[in-house]
């Protein structure tokens, strides 16, 4: 399948494209810039592989969680595109792309979520899939779900930002960190072929973004609510 793949969910700008068998990609620190670079790198990515968007079956984002500026420039490209060529698209979460880029088997991914707090989550592989251990989640570094056993790896800027508290909570169960990684399209497009394979893309206005800390405050509201009138 040709398929394109696009995040913008951290100060990175990554794009990966399979076509014809080849995959062609760029990740690149864009800052705050994403809006202005992603269309031409977009242009540059396909003119290297001779391609077009009417070539391609399907477009993969980045859903999050990240950044909500980033996550709603990615969403709203890759609606743009979709609907432009007509085709179908998958968000991927940004926390499963760093599990699947580590090349690791065990993996607790975490995100730099700012206010003092990591988007976290634990994956282990089976066969060529992944298995949510402990869903996607807005905690802080010291409070992170625990997870049973060792030979953990952990991967992403939460580590990086938060490496002491998080390694006071796992200890000796995670055994190496790879803390500078972010969130590549290269490990998306492999999350989705497989799954636009099965048909399981869906229409370009059903796609949205993943907002943790937007669910936790709505949580935090609403349980406040029912405080107050319950």
């Amino acid at each position: 399948m040709n398929i394109l793949a696009l995040d913008t969910s951290t100060e990175f700008l990554s794009l990966a494209l399979q076509f014809r068998g080849r995959v062609y990609a760029r990740h690149l620190h864009a800052g705050q810039s994403h809006s202005q670079r992603i269309l031409p790198l977009l242009r540059e990515l396909l003119d290297e592989a001779g391609a077009g968007m009417q070539d391609l079956q399907g477009i993969a984002f980045g859903a999050g969680p990240g950044s909500f500026t980033g996550l709603r420039i990615g969403c709203g490209v890759a609606q743009g595109l979709a609907f432009g060529a007509n085709l179908p698209v998958i968000g991927i979460s940004t926390l499963l792309a760093l599990a699947e880029a580590s090349g690791h088997t065990h993996v607790i991914a975490c995100l730099d979520a700012r206010m003092g707090e990591v988007y976290h989550a634990a994956y282990v592989r089976e066969g060529a899939g992944w298995q949510t251990l402990v869903a996607p989640g807005l905690h802080k570094p010291d409070a992170v779900p625990a997870v049973e056993g060792g030979g953990w790896t952990g991967v992403g800027s939460g580590w990086a930002a938060y490496g002491e508290q998080l390694a006071a909570q796992y200890g000796q169960q995670v055994g190496l960190v790879m803390a500078e990684r972010f969130p590549e399209a290269r490990a998306m497009l492999t999350l989705a072929l497989p799954l636009f394979a099965e048909g399981l893309g869906s229409p370009a206005a059903e796609a949205a973004p993943i907002y943790i800390r937007n669910r936790v405050a709505l949580k935090t509201s609403e349980r406040e609510a029912g405080q107050k009138f319950g």
